[in-house]
């Protein structure tokens, strides 16, 4: 035998049979990360079959039954406010000149206005032209100027004074070409209409539900469509030749009609 004693293996050495860089048996880190990994691929699996299971398992919902309506309602108030066109028109061979007269003449017309409550700021110059006038072979024979003024009165007793009075003073050649009422303030009557634009709602709708054998059970949409407003008849359309001869012009405001119209949409019971 020999002397020198047998070597014990270095703890570092490789494993009799394995390759030098082949690497050592898994400590209990290695273990412990593959364990989770492991944990967590099977419950991303659970949760994944559990989605595509109340995807395609799950009950349809059903969409609710509606009914749909377009009702319309109207009331009439009694207008507050007057407008209307009032002018002067000349002619004369020379345009500066027939200009100037009408500048005078309107000038009268609009202290007459005012001697009668309308105020500056209810007057507004709504047209003034100057044209040519010729003959049969086109010649230039004179020029035209017209000037029109819109007016706005709130106090409809003083009105019919108002339009004679601005007559009288701007004399032959005075037009007046409109004439139209209004509300001021229709909110009210707006309100009331569609209050009773919503009955008549309800009530058609609720007829069409009862004939079709079920029943409304709320109120799904509303939708104002935009209101309308009916001038009354205007009472007169002059062009006043001899207006200064009336005593007073006469104005009879009537009654204006307001409109709504209303598209609704009920749901029904199933």
């Amino acid at each position: 035998m020999s002397d020198n004693p047998t070597p014990a293996p270095d703890a570092t050495s490789p494993r009799d049979g394995a390759q030098p860089g082949a690497r050592g048996p898994w400590n209990g880190v290695h273990v412990l990360i593959a364990l989770v990994s492991v944990l967590v691929l099977i419950a991303v699996g659970f949760v994944g079959a559990a989605i595509s299971r109340s995807n395609t398992t799950g009950p349809a919902k059903t969409k609710t039954p509606t009914i749909s309506v377009t009702a319309s309602a109207t009331v009439k108030g009694t207008p507050d406010t007057v407008s209307f066109d009032i002018g002067m028109q000349n002619s004369n061979a020379n345009a500066k000149a027939a200009l100037a007269f009408n500048n005078a003449r309107v000038a009268a017309l609009e202290k007459a206005l005012m001697k009668h409550g309308v105020t500056k700021k209810e007057m507004q110059t709504s047209g003034l032209n100057i044209s040519e006038e010729t003959n049969n072979t086109g010649q230039v024979i004179g020029f035209t100027v017209e000037d029109d003024l819109t007016v706005t009165m709130h106090d409809l007793s003083r009105a019919g004074g108002a339009i004679e009075a601005a007559a009288t003073a701007a004399g032959n050649g005075v037009e007046l070409n409109s004439i139209t009422f209004s509300i001021s303030n229709d909110s009210k009557l707006l309100a009331q209409a569609r209050a009773k634009a919503m009955r008549n709602a309800h009530t058609e709708a609720n007829d069409i539900a009862v004939a079709a054998g079920t029943s409304l059970s709320g109120l799904a949409s509303v939708v104002d469509q935009e209101n309308q407003t009916t001038p009354p008849p205007t009472p007169y359309g002059l062009s006043f030749a001899s207006a200064a001869k009336a005593a007073t012009v006469p104005v009879q405001a009537g009654s204006e009609s307001i409109s709504v119209q209303l598209s609704v949409v009920y749901s029904l019971s199933n």
